[in-house]
Formats: C-alpha cells, structure tokens, sequence
C-alpha cells in the first residue's frame, strides 16, 4: 500500500504543478490570433521542460529526482526567488518536493531490489 502511494504521489504532484505552471499562460488569450499562439509557447517553455524532466523521472526515478531538485532551484534562481521575488517560491516548492519524494520512493523500493 505504501509503496503505491509513494509511486503515484510524485507523479501527481508532478503533474499539477505543470499544470500549475501552464495556467499562468492563459492570459494569452487576450491578443487574440497569431501573438496568442506565440505568446503562449513562450510562456509554456518552463512547463514543456518540467514535463520533460517528468517523462525522465517516470522511467528513471534516481534521475528525476535529481532533476526535479535542480529544476526548482535553478527556477528559483532565475526568477530571483531568493532575492527580491520571493513570491517564485511557493510556485518552486512543489518541484522541490516532487524531486525529494522521486528520490524518497527510489532509495525505499527500488535500490533494494
């Protein structure tokens, strides 16, 4: 039983923080036509990335809990969250604790296998 709820959590967690992420995206919308789209692509690259590190972490857990934990400290780093914009951090946080419970599930299950 435990074993299945650290298996899903991560991924869970993982997936609504994207999603978190790509809502911010939305005001996009408001151009309307061409600039929309573009606009929304530009705003989503930090998601597509994340989603990336995701599909990592599906197959390989080690890796994308290493991942996940450099993802959310290196957002934090470039959205200035540990200085003047500590705002970044609540939005980098789950990424951080996705990456500690991918790492969590792998060093309980997996590498005693």
């Amino acid at each position: 039983m435990l074993n299945k709820v650290l298996f899903w959590t991560p991924r869970s967690l993982g997936i609504l923080a994207i999603l978190f992420m790509m809502m911010f995206s939305l005001d996009c919308f408001e151009m309307g036509g061409k600039d929309a789209l573009i606009c929304l692509m530009m705003h989503n690259i930090p998601a597509f990335i994340v989603f990336l590190v995701l599909l990592i972490a599906w197959k390989w857990e080690l890796a994308g809990g290493i991942l996940f934990i450099i993802a959310s400290i290196a957002g934090s780093i470039y959205f200035d969250g540990f200085g003047s914009n500590p705002g970044v951090l609540p939005v980098m946080a789950p990424f951080l604790l996705t990456g500690i419970l991918f790492l969590v599930h792998y060093f309980i299950y997996i590498s005693k296998k």
